[in-house]
């Protein structure tokens, strides 16, 4: 897969400002090529721990391709010097790599979320993508990386999508990349609920509204009061920190 010669970089690490279909290509191409890589998806959540997880925030910056995720990202990359044509969510991204795969003939592994919502997922993509060979899946509640990396390696997948949380997804992907060198990873955090309809995505509006954390915090507030409102004061602060910084 050809990459840009320069990537501008955004709170230490290189991004990748392109829309959706761009992103499409670039993943297309690198699961065409037969070699393994990392995506990663950049929002509020990460930018912050990476700021006190040094490990977290080399993966991010060795990545193939790096999207920003959250609305407010693609707002602090406009105030330090990074335009994004528009947020690439991970949800979206692999709504339309599932029709690509189909065409390919790419076999999927899906990773993560509990059984109940693998099987519904699973479910759902025999209907709405008859031909989609999906090569294995496995829970997220593992303790034997060894394992669950060689079971994916083995399958024949050349996409594996990772529903798990930051940082244990992106250290899963970086501590197994030796059984992963084929297989092409991408976070996908929460999307295998949003997908079988266990948790309701935000409303257009509120979506590009870039209110699609109160959405989230709204449904569930007792587990992600401390992500939302503690991690997004910080965020603040590390978007304030980066500005000064960079006009001194």
């Amino acid at each position: 897969m050809s990459e840009p010669t320069l990537r501008p970089c955004l709170f230490g690490v290189p991004v990748d400002p392109i829309g959706l279909d761009e992103s499409v290509r670039r993943m297309s191409a690198l699961l065409e090529s037969q070699h393994g890589g990392q995506h990663i998806v950049l929002n509020a959540s990460k930018v912050v721990l990476m700021r006190d997880d040094s490990r977290l925030r080399g993966i991010v910056a060795d990545a193939l391709l790096v999207n920003a995720d959250g609305q407010s990202v693609v707002w602090a990359g406009r105030l330090l010097g990074v335009t994004f044509p528009e947020r690439v969510t991970g949800i979206d991204l692999m709504s339309r790599l599932f029709t690509e795969c189909e065409l390919r003939g790419w076999p999927v592994y899906l990773l993560g979320a509990t059984d109940e919502v693998l099987m519904t997922v699973r479910a759902k993509l025999a209907l709405e993508h008859p031909r989609l060979v999906v090569a294995g899946s496995h829970n997220g509640y593992f303790n034997n990386d060894v394992e669950v990396a060689n079971a994916v390696a083995a399958s024949g997948a050349r996409l594996v999508l990772i529903a798990m949380p930051s940082p244990r997804k992106e250290y899963f992907v970086a501590e197994r990349a030796t059984e992963l060198c084929t297989v092409v990873s991408m976070g996908v955090g929460g999307s295998f609920d949003v997908y079988a309809g266990v948790v309701a995505r935000a409303p257009v509006w509120m979506q590009r509204a870039g209110l699609e954390w109160f959405y989230r915090f709204w449904q569930e507030p007792r587990r992600m009061w401390r992500r939302y409102l503690v991690g997004n004061t910080r965020f603040l602060g590390i978007v304030l920190f980066e500005l000064l910084s960079s006009r001194r």
